[in-house]
């Protein structure tokens, strides 16, 4: 007889059997998801666990379950990064040294990268860990400014930007110039000065970043409820 989940193996039950199958799942998740984004194919991460498409879907039913058991640590470093740099005593040491590790997190990490820039839905284990993110990175931004270090017109949404940007340059030189974000980032802080220029256009409103980020994790498969999935039809059950 072949052995499934619900056979019993001399020496090893039911429960062991099924965690062992969760840390395959998660290890191989957190591989192609640092190699190709958190939109990378689900029966990819089965075949790589060794598992069956089955296993993994009774596992993790959704996408954004498997993406936030993979990344749940991670998630919480990020939110730990940012109240590490408010504890900075100088503000413009804090609020540049954030940003340059978050950069550097988003060169090094494409799937965590995906993370910092969507809306995950805010009723997954995530959202703790996220909102203490955002809440710092606001934070940091308002004590830099009151200190006189940081452009008083810039706003929360601009720091979004700069991560979409970043995401993009360290997506598209990863491997010719694997270096080239820090120059990006560089010329960023740089902007961030004030009495750099003239006034900046209209940045995007609070309710038009949340869209764009809301907009983005549909892109890459994470829904909340409903959706048609990113070539594999088993996550239209609301990944």
């Amino acid at each position: 007889m072949v052995a499934t989940e619900s056979t019993p193996i001399a020496g090893r039950g039911l429960r062991a059997d099924a965690l062992r199958n969760r840390q395959r799942i998660l290890e191989a998740a957190r591989r192609i998801f640092e190699e190709r984004g958190v939109d990378a194919p689900l029966d990819e991460v089965a075949e790589r666990a060794g598992v069956g498409a089955g296993t993994l879907y009774r596992r993790f039913p959704t996408r954004v379950a498997l993406v936030e058991a993979v990344f749940e640590e991670e998630l919480a470093e990020m939110a730990g990064i940012g109240e590490e740099a408010l504890r900075c005593e100088d503000p413009w040491v804090g609020f540049s040294t954030y940003l340059e590790r978050i950069c550097a997190v988003m060169a090094a990490d494409r799937g965590l990268g995906d993370l910092l820039l969507l809306k995950l839905p805010a009723s997954g284990e995530s959202a703790g860990a996220c909102e203490r993110h955002s809440r710092a990175q606001a934070d940091l931004l308002v004590r830099a400014q009151k200190a006189g270090v940081v452009r008083d017109d810039l706003v929360p949404e601009d720091i979004f930007l700069f991560l979409v940007a970043n995401g993009a340059i360290a997506r598209v030189t990863h491997c010719a110039a694997p270096h080239a974000w820090r120059r990006l980032v560089a010329l960023l802080l740089d902007s961030c000065r004030p009495g750099r220029n003239g006034p900046l256009p209209a940045a995007p409103t609070p309710l038009q970043a949340a869209r764009a980020q809301q907009e983005h994790a549909e892109t890459k498969g994470l829904r909340a409820v409903g959706c048609e999935g990113s070539g594999d039809q088993r996550d239209g059950r609301g990944c």
